[in-house]
């Protein structure tokens, strides 16, 4: 599955420090991403020796105790002889380890790895602190766990990934040993090799350990962070391409005045706004119309209401972040070791929350794409492009212009609806009707990555066609901020011109786009929201 490049000149956090309280985006991006030390705090250390303290008082109790001293499942009443209970805890881990398809991509198991650490770090799983201690490990020394596409349906969590992970702690499975690639680049090999290698002992599972490394939201959670990080980034480039349109198709931004806007007082709405407004300030290009001679009354949907949609994208993300928050906040386990020292089963490992707004994400960015392909389509309309040649070939009935790029926009935005499709609404039972209802969470976050990847090439197209068309407006200029974002796409060779080898110069743009160099060449001349 492609995924959105991390930028290449961002500055993340060297380290993360992992106590009892929760991490936010940028350090879970800074982690799995941008390969951040992960420091595990001493009191939270010490916090997680005391609740293990309680864990083997428990273990010790002949009277049995679920998931300590017990089976699972059926057998959650059945007392497991002290003597068996590694093997139980590690059996668990391998039965549960039977992912199928695909790698994961590095960033995500990373991002995975980490909050599982995060939630192991607030005292409440009652693990040892050298469980907590081994996965830091293998996290600093960029040694990443095989996990395979298909295995989670979103409760209890996200088993299958999650068991791939401790399967290599355990110093079994495969791994890849790489650093600074979402792609899982790097030798394939397996787990027991490269720990000994890395100076890391296998763990041997105590009581209730095998639970705790897999009971968790942390795979969808953790694609949910790092969808954000690039839908933040994406949105503002929405606004830059829709400016870029706006100005080449030579529409209007009277409509994106801020007293209109303030009308109806919506967060997201008014940011988009006001970015429009900053990169169409001072374009030669917008007020070469703006006198009384022009018979312009209304633009199109796509360029009047694109603060609208985007804006409510914008918000749509918002909400998603502060679910994420609620969730990084969160002890996802089961049975979770509570404050006064009880231990108790339990249902917060169901994915809903999350699953939902991976689903409502994978919505916007169906629209905002959408949007962006009109945009595109209507560059390409000698009866809607406001003077520009068809297709803005260079010589018409010869050349085909931008014709075709128009039809790849076109492809990714119909598959964009189907993603958008919820997952969440699905659910399938599974454990013999013990987990009849699930979140299919997993299934979300993995559709919207490929959903957001597709959204960011539908940009990368509008804004090489944007490009070209406002190049074809000599002698008139762009304004400062599109102009820099126009000599930024001729600097990849996308110019006018005779028909040519159109697909390096996509790929090059997507690149540019998914980086965020887009948005860096206009927030060099304005302040972007």
């Amino acid at each position: 599955m492609s995924t959105i490049a991390p930028s290449p000149t961002r500055t993340a956090a060297a380290s993360v420090t992992v106590g009892t309280g929760p991490l936010g985006i940028d350090d879970v991006v800074a982690v799995a991403r941008y390969d951040a030390e992960v420091v595990l705090d001493p009191a939270a250390l010490d916090e997680v020796a005391r609740s293990r303290a309680i864990i083997e008082g428990l273990a010790a109790d002949p009277q049995p105790h679920y998931g300590i001293s017990t089976g699972f499942g059926a057998l959650a009443t059945t007392f497991i002889a002290e003597d068996r209970r590694a093997q139980l805890q590690a059996s668990l881990v391998r039965s549960h380890a039977a992912g199928s398809g695909a790698e994961v991509e590095r960033e995500v198991v990373r991002a995975l790895m980490l909050l599982r650490l995060s939630t192991l770090m607030t005292g409440r799983t009652g693990v040892r602190r050298e469980t907590a201690e081994t996965y830091a490990a293998i996290l600093n020394a960029g040694i990443t766990p095989v996990v395979r596409e298909y295995g989670s349906l979103g409760c209890s969590g996200d088993l299958a990934p999650l068991a791939h992970c401790a399967l290599v702690a355990m110093g079994e499975g495969e791994v890849r040993v790489s650093t600074g690639s979402t792609n899982g680049e790097g030798e394939l090999t397996d787990a027991a090799t490269t720990l000994a290698a890395a100076g890391i002992a296998p763990l041997r599972l105590g009581e209730k350990e095998g639970l705790a490394l897999i009971n968790g939201t942390d795979g969808m959670l953790g694609m949910l962070a790092l969808a954000i990080d690039d839908l933040r980034r994406l949105l503002t480039t929405a606004d830059v391409a829709a400016a870029m349109s706006v100005e080449g198709l030579m529409g209007t931004d009277a409509v994106f005045a801020e007293d209109l806007h303030a009308l109806r007082p919506q967060r997201g709405q008014a940011a988009s706004a006001a970015n429009l407004r900053a990169l169409l300030a001072d374009s030669p290009i917008v007020a070469s119309h703006k006198g009384p001679e022009c018979t312009r009354v209304q633009d199109a949907y796509s360029l009047r209401c694109a603060p609208q949609v985007h804006g409510a994208a914008r918000d749509t993300v918002a909400h998603a972040a502060s679910v994420a928050d609620a969730e990084f906040a969160s002890a996802v386990d089961n049975p979770v070791l509570t404050l006064d020292g009880r231990v108790e089963s339990n249902g917060n490992f169901h994915g809903a929350p999350v699953a939902y707004v991976l689903d409502f994400l994978a919505i916007a960015v169906a629209d905002v794409a959408s949007m962006s392909e009109r945009r595109t389509d209507r560059f390409l309309d000698k009866a809607r492009n406001q003077g520009l040649p068809p297709f803005l070939a260079h010589e018409v009935g010869v050349d085909s212009g931008l014709m075709i790029a128009q039809y790849t926009a076109a492809g990714i935005v119909s598959e964009l609806k189907r993603l958008a499709v919820p997952a969440s609404v699905d659910s399938i039972p599974s454990s013999a009707m013990q987990e009849d209802h699930v979140s299919m969470g997993w299934a979300a976050a993995r559709k919207l990555r490929r959903a957001i990847d597709g959204l960011a090439r539908v940009l990368a197209i509008e804004v090489m066609t944007a490009s070209r068309g406002l190049a074809l407006r000599a002698p008139l200029e762009p304004g400062p901020a599109t102009g820099a974002v126009v000599r930024l796409v001729a600097g990849t060779g996308s110019v006018p011109g005779e028909d040519r080898f159109l697909s390096p110069e996509i790929e090059a743009l997507v690149e540019a786009v998914a980086t965020g160099e887009v948005v860096r060449r206009a927030s060099s001349v304005v302040t972007l929201g």
